[in-house]
């Protein structure tokens, strides 16, 4: 087992997913990585429900639109369960009101399927550690304040979104740690959030049309 603070890998996952090209993608990205182990997968939420009596999860990553027990009625029956893991809702159906919804309901998370796979770990680890991590609801000019960034800071901000550490940041970049804090303190205060979890979740919810 991989020991972090307060926290020991791998975490236990459980992916609920219609679809099992998703849950395969997921399993070999969590292999790769070696912080998450895939250990129950289900098509809907009810079978999900049925597991957790048998196998304990740190983490359940699931769909919104599902048969029999959709995403937000799996949020409804974990919420009247004691100890029930921490939910990450990972969707291409983004209507609104959705995120926001599940939010309401006790996610930690909402992650769009339209992202790259791979920012899903920082996702993940992100909610282990006590955040959570949603797109900016209901938000304007998002573009317009990631215009207020240098190209220095816009790059920084692109490699923080995909999970690297302020060690690693500082390895890519050729500068010290505490450069790569004082980077960081500068875009928060530009882009008006309060920490990591918050500026990845605006960057990721307006790159698309922020950065060409």
């Amino acid at each position: 087992m991989i020991a972090g603070p307060n926290i020991v890998y791998p975490l236990r996952v459980g992916v609920v997913d219609k679809n099992p090209l998703v849950v395969r993608g997921l399993r070999s990205l969590f292999e790769e990585d070696g912080r998450f182990d895939l250990v129950a997968s289900a098509h809907d939420g009810a079978r999900l429900l049925d597991g957790l009596n048998v196998v304990p999860l740190d983490i359940v990553i699931t769909g919104w639109l599902m048969p029999y027990c959709n995403g937000r009625e799996l949020l409804e029956a974990l919420a009247k369960r004691p100890n029930s893991p921490k939910v990450v809702v990972y969707t291409g159906y983004e209507a609104d009101g959705v995120p926001r919804e599940a939010m309401e309901l006790g996610a930690y998370a909402f992650f769009s399927k339209a992202e790259p796979p791979e920012r899903l770990l920082y996702v993940l680890d992100s909610v282990v550690r006590g955040s959570m991590v949603f797109p900016f609801m209901g938000q304007q000019g998002g573009a317009d304040q990631l215009q207020k960034l240098t190209n220095a800071e816009l790059l920084m901000l692109e490699k923080l979104s995909l999970g690297l550490t302020n060690q690693e940041l500082a390895e890519e970049f050729k500068v010290s740690t505490n450069t790569v804090k004082f980077h960081l303190k500068n875009i928060y205060s530009k882009l008006e959030v309060r920490n990591r979890a918050e500026v990845v979740a605006f960057y990721l919810n307006h790159e698309k049309s922020s950065v060409v």
